[in-house]
C-alpha cells in the first residue's frame, strides 16, 4: 500500500497503532544516523527497486487506467513466493514510503490530527451503516451476487440520504446561529453529518398527508431550551 499509493496519485496516511514496534529503513548502515539508530531496522536494498522499477511503473499504470484492480494485484503479489522480484521491489519501495511517513508523523502534530479526524469520520460512517443494517445483524446472507449488490446499494442509499438530510439541516442551523451571534468558519470543519441519534431507525412510522413537507421546504429547526435565570 505504501509503495503503490504514491504511484497512482494517492497518499496512504494510516494511523499506525503499533508505531513503537515499527522500524525505519535507511540506505547504508544505521550508524550514519546516530540520532535514529535505535529506531532503524534493516538497510534498504535499492538495487531491487532500480532493477524492477519499469515493472513497478507498468503495474501502477495498469491500476490507474483500470486495466486491473488494485485488490487483485495485491492478492496475487501476496501469494507469490519470496523470490518474485516485483514483490520484493515493492516491499523495499514501501519501506521507503513508510519510513518517510513515520518520520513526518513523529514531527508533525497537525498531520496526526488530520489523519485521526479522517479515520474517525470513516469509522463514524461505518458505525452508521451498521446501525442502519440491523435487520440481519449486519450480515449479507443473499447467495447471488446480484442480490448482494442490490442490498449493499440499498444500504449505501439510506446512509447517503441520512447524511444529506443532516448536511442540509446543519447548514440551516449554522445560518440560524449566525443571525444571533458570529460563528467562525474554522469551527465548521469539526462538524460531521454522520450522527444518527436523532434518526428513528426502528419502530412504527406514521405518515400524515396533512403534515408533509412541501417540495423544496424544510421542517422547522428545534429551538434550544434555555434555563430560566434567577434574579
Amino acid at each position: 500500500m505504501f509503495a503503490l499509493c504514491p504511484l497512482i496519485g494517492f497518499r496512504f496516511a494510516p494511523r499506525i497503532r503499533d508505531l513503537a514496534d515499527k522500524r525505519l529503513y535507511v540506505p547504508g548502515k544505521s550508524n550514519q544516523w546516530p540520532a535514529l539508530e535505535s529506531m532503524i531496522g534493516r538497510s534498504l536494498n535499492v538495487k531491487l527497486i532500480e532493477q524492477a522499477f519499469d515493472e513497478i511503473r507498468r503495474l501502477a499504470a495498469s491500476i490507474k487506467q483500470g486495466t486491473v484492480t488494485a485488490s487483485l494485484i495485491l492478492r496475487k503479489l501476496s501469494s507469490y513466493p519470496r523470490q518474485n522480484s516485483l514483490a520484493l521491489a515493492l516491499r523495499e519501495l514501501g519501506r521507503i514510503e513508510r519510513t518517510l511517513f513515520m518520520l513526518q508523523w513523529l514531527r508533525d502534530p497537525a498531520l496526526r490530527r488530520r489523519v485521526t479526524a479522517g479515520l474517525n469520520n470513516g469509522e463514524s460512517r461505518n458505525a452508521l451503516a451498521r446501525a442502519v443494517f440491523l435487520n440481519r445483524l449486519g450480515e449479507i446472507r443473499d447467495r447471488s451476487f446480484e442480490n448482494q449488490r442490490y442490498r449493499a446499494s440499498g444500504l449505501n442509499l439510506v446512509v447517503a440520504a441520512i447524511t444529506l438530510w443532516n448536511t442540509a439541516y446543519l447548514d440551516r442551523a449554522v445560518k440560524a446561529l449566525r443571525e444571533d451571534r458570529p460563528v467562525e468558519d474554522q469551527l465548521l470543519q469539526h462538524l460531521s453529518p454522520l450522527p444518527w441519534d436523532h434518526t428513528h431507525l426502528t419502530g412504527d412510522y406514521h405518515w400524515h398527508a396533512n403534515k408533509r413537507v412541501a417540495k423544496g421546504g424544510f421542517r422547522p429547526l428545534r429551538q434550544r431550551k434555555t434555563q430560566p435565570t434567577e434574579s
